[in-house]
């Protein structure tokens, strides 16, 4: 790794615990996850994005601490971490989000970030269901400009709130761009699994704004440590499936 030997990341990543009592599976993981997976062109921005968004998305609080602080060691920034939590909501559900967000809280304070952070807001109750339709049109295509009034009449509000909530709320906010956006939603997707229809779309959208098959590939090859291999090897299904539509 660039800026870390894979024995500094282990230090970060595990607790004395496990590096004590198990040192040959620390080896082990530690020669996959931070040296075998990672050998690819991804920068390592990206990479950490990725895996912070992977550990959201499967829930792993305990891996997630040492990744934010690996990650601001090789300059995701304050902002760039808070929005992938932030958009977290929209695909988890603050109950599976609040812990992350006290966790990132507390890491912030012990490394002298000043909270709460600059605002990253540019919406307003009135203007987000059509700034978030804009973004699902950026991202999806003009069939997506009429969606949010869409559906059977008992439940088309969930299209509307999928506009102004999910699209209007989140993606419009500053900090992440639309193809970062993109990525982290594709990985809380892959990583929590049994959201396989979604996935397939979110992936033909990462491609359809310049993040293309082989950069997919390249994100699930340095998530599988975080999530296995049935959720990676799902994730390359719909991928391929995305990109022969």
């Amino acid at each position: 790794m660039s800026e870390f030997s894979k024995e500094e990341v282990a230090k970060m990543f595990f607790d004395e615990g496990m590096i004590k009592n198990d040192p040959e599976f620390t080896e082990l993981l530690t020669n996959f996850a931070f040296d075998e997976a990672c050998q690819n062109d991804l920068d390592e921005k990206t990479r950490y994005m990725a895996i912070l968004a992977t550990l959201l998305g499967c829930q792993g609080k305990e891996a997630f601490k040492g990744i934010v602080e690996c990650s601001l060691k090789v300059g995701v920034t304050p902002v760039e971490i808070k929005e992938i939590v932030y958009q977290a909501t929209a695909y988890l559900g603050i109950g599976r989000v609040y812990p992350f967000l006290e966790i990132v809280n507390d890491i912030f304070e012990k490394n002298g970030i000043a909270l709460p952070l600059e605002k990253q807001g540019t919406t307003n109750l009135k203007n987000r269901r059509e700034k978030g339709t804009q973004a699902q049109v950026d991202i999806f295509g003009d069939q997506m400009r009429n969606f949010w009034k869409s559906g059977p009449e008992e439940s088309k509000h969930i299209n509307y709130w999928l506009a102004a909530n999910c699209f209007g709320d989140y993606y419009t906010r500053k900090g992440l761009d639309y193809r970062q956006r993109e990525m982290i939603t594709f990985c809380f997707l892959a990583a929590q699994g049994g959201c396989e229809p979604q996935l397939t779309s979110h992936a033909a959208a990462n491609m359809r704004i310049g993040n293309d098959k082989d950069f997919l590939i390249k994100i699930v090859s340095v998530c599988l440590p975080y999530i296995g291999y049935p959720r990676s090897l799902n994730a390359l299904t719909c991928i391929n499936n995305a990109a022969n539509k």
